[in-house]
């Protein structure tokens, strides 16, 4: 192991949207030598740039156990960002658990869902077994519980401008979001710091909105009507299939804003803020340059 001041940390997914912003974030407050990402391959694209700024690479696939026995050799502190994987989650999580309790990790840093104890939305359940296995490990472990990601709205955007409307399936449902930098932040504060084992963090943005309010927000920024059609949650799903998203994260993102009805996405106790020391992102200003880039790339509003 490291001496204590300068324990090595490893962040898994290194080449996701998340992890690769976590890397930024470390490398912003130490230097390279202790930062070791995970990724399932060297060749990929974001890798080589991780790499390029001095920080060392291991393969880690949570579906290869093997390799993450290899991964963790040396490593003090670990962040698992959640498997993105829609079938055997859990078992990967698993696989990331038990590497971890065998190498002697000494902090355990996991990306769950905000309020998974008691969470409706449908990958919850994921979540909770994978807190129970955490549990039950022994490992010194801290939640970092997160909601809804700012960068979900956002992809609403452009079919809104088009169309003149947002839509959903959270009625006047309200979602405190955040962007990943903010997430990311968060994850770089507790690797980095102490007092953290044992915690449970709910991890929410300091505002909160509904879908009639970023509706009405992108309509101020775009200086066009853009009203919320609310619709029922199986509606919803086919609609965003007949978009052409996959199956699946129709299905994710429907039950989720139905979930969002009932108020599973909202909370305002403002632990990530405590936790970066500023306020999170503003949304309607996230939304008004997202409207200005989308601008920029097409000035004719086509």
């Amino acid at each position: 192991m490291t001496h204590s001041n300068q324990p090595r940390l490893f962040v898994t997914g290194s080449t996701g949207a998340l992890g690769r912003l976590v890397i930024m974030e470390l490398l912003k407050r130490v230097p390279a030598s202790r930062i070791v990402a995970g990724v399932r391959s060297l060749d990929h694209g974001v890798a080589r740039q991780i790499a390029a700024q001095g920080v060392e690479l291991r393969i880690a696939d949570y579906s290869r156990p093997d390799t993450l026995l290899t991964a963790f050799t040396g490593i003090d502190r670990l962040l698992l960002i959640s498997s993105s994987a829609h079938h055997g989650r859990v078992g990967q999580h698993r696989n990331v658990i038990e590497a971890a309790k065998a190498s002697g990790i000494r902090l355990f840093a996991y990306t769950s869902l905000l309020h998974a104890d008691t969470s409706a939305l449908g990958l919850g359940e994921d979540h909770r077994q994978t807190e129970a296995l955490l549990k039950a490990s022994g490992l010194p472990v801290v939640l970092l519980r997160h909601g809804w990601y700012m960068e979900n709205h956002m992809a609403s955007v452009p079919p809104a401008l088009q169309y003149g409307a947002v839509i959903g399936s959270a009625g006047e449902g309200r979602f405190s979001t955040a962007t990943r930098v903010d997430f990311a932040e968060a994850a770089a504060v507790v690797l980095l710091t102490e007092g953290h084992a044992g915690r449970i963090y709910e991890l929410a943005g300091d505002q909160s909105y509904s879908l009639t309010d970023l509706a009405d927000a992108i309509a101020a920024s775009a200086g066009k009507p853009i009203v919320y059609k609310d619709m029922p949650g199986a509606v919803f799903k086919k609609t965003l299939i007949g978009m052409g998203l996959p199956e699946s994260l129709a299905e994710l993102i429907a039950d989720s804003d139905v979930a969002a009805s009932k108020g599973a996405l909202e909370d305002n106790r403002r632990q990530l803020s405590a936790l970066i020391g500023r306020p999170t992102a503003d949304y309607r200003q996230v939304v008004e340059r997202t409207v200005r880039d989308l601008a920029q790339l097409d000035p004719t509003g086509a």
